[in-house]
């Protein structure tokens, strides 16, 4: 348990102090854009709503990630997701301009939907057409995007968008307001609760029990009678539903319609999240916050210290690429290593194959 949390914090540190070499190589003092990071993120109530607000969808395209994989599946499809469900929010809103709260949750199901509907495709061509899922849910995010750019900039267009084109603002009645009227929407609160309710649902009830046999040994789940297909399927539609959720939420507390700004990355930052969690749903949460702060940060870096705000995008693939690292040496022994190193003991000696004993002729 202490090493399935020391490793990624040493990821994230070791990440931190590589993003202060590159910094430094553009005349920053990565001392202080460390403090500008931290500042940036928590350093203030305004800074804690911008992070809290910007870690709310992280959380939901995380479990887009997260829930798949207790089912033994890498999908990375989250971002197509994402904006298919702000476009099935921001299409069925004209239809429910003054249905009030109902109209709201009705919106945000419809993105749910949509999200699932895209993302158990890739479980179906897996299942059934052999096709990998981690290039198909790529894929069909591209594809997502590009039908999401035609619907807005076409059918959908509100003539009134000039500049930047975008489906008619959502009625004042569907949007998702403030908490206690601060700046952090109420996506936030459900983004919690998909967290929570994801890991009740793993842990305590038998077919998310019975995901976590299919994810741990697919070969065993079938031979115990447990209908793989339809759980893994089910699997990928409850991520997908909750990349969707991410996506109305988006258009209906920040953006009130859909357009280009939904497509923010958050489905690509969200598997970032998902492994640096571990794929476990309660530590989505934190994880998010702490990674929803390097982005609220970003812009501060620019007013502060003249670095792009796009800077905080080299910080966040860095620590990707060193959480990923951290999973190959997950299992070493390290105290026989270091002894190893300093001269302790011998080195592990390759164990050879054993010759079998020459055939003789009569």
């Amino acid at each position: 348990m202490l090493r399935n949390l020391l490793l990624p914090v040493a990821a994230v540190g070791a990440a931190l102090l590589l993003f202060g070499v590159f910094v430094a190589g553009q005349g920053a003092s990565p001392v202080e854009v460390w403090a500008t990071l931290f500042k940036g993120a928590f350093g203030s109530g305004f800074a804690w709503q911008n992070t809290l607000q910007r870690a709310a969808p992280l959380m939901l395209t995380a479990l887009c990630v997260a829930l798949p994989a207790r089912a033994g599946l890498v999908v990375i499809g989250g971002e197509g997701a994402l904006v298919l469900g702000g476009l099935a929010c921001a299409g069925l809103a004209p239809a429910l301009a003054g249905a009030g709260l109902a109209g709201t949750v009705l919106v945000c199901l419809a993105g749910a939907a949509a999200g699932a509907a895209w993302v158990a495709l890739a479980g179906w061509l897996r299942q059934w057409r052999g096709i990998n899922e981690t290039i198909s849910s790529l894929l069909l995010a591209y594809v997502a995007i590009g039908l999401f750019k035609h619907l807005v900039e076409g059918p959908l267009r509100d003539p009134a968008s000039l500049n930047k084109p975008s489906t008619p603002a959502l009625a004042e009645g569907l949007r998702i307001g403030g908490i206690a009227g601060s700046d952090v929407h109420w996506g936030l609160a459900l983004g919690v609760a998909a967290c929570v309710a994801a890991a009740l649902w793993l842990r305590w009830t038998p077919s998310g029990f019975s995901v976590r046999v299919v994810g741990g040994n697919l070969r065993a789940a079938q031979l115990v009678g447990l209908p793989a297909t339809r759980l893994i399927l089910l699997a990928c539609a409850l991520g997908g539903a909750a990349a969707g959720l991410a996506g109305a939420v988006e258009v209906a507390a920040v953006h009130t319609a859909a357009n280009a700004s939904l497509i923010a990355g958050y489905g690509y930052a969200g598997i970032l999240v998902a492994f640096m969690a571990r794929q476990h749903p309660l530590a989505i949460v934190p994880v998010a916050i702490l990674f929803g702060g390097f982005g609220a940060a970003g812009s501060l870096l620019q007013r502060r210290l003249g670095l792009p705000d796009a800077s905080v995008l080299v910080l966040q693939g860095m620590a990707f690429v060193l959480i990923l690292a951290s999973e190959a040496v997950r299992d070493t022994d390290w105290r026989r290593f270091f002894a190893w190193l300093f001269g302790i003991v011998p080195p592990p000696q390759q164990q050879l194959p054993a010759r079998s004993a020459p055939e003789t002729t009569p």
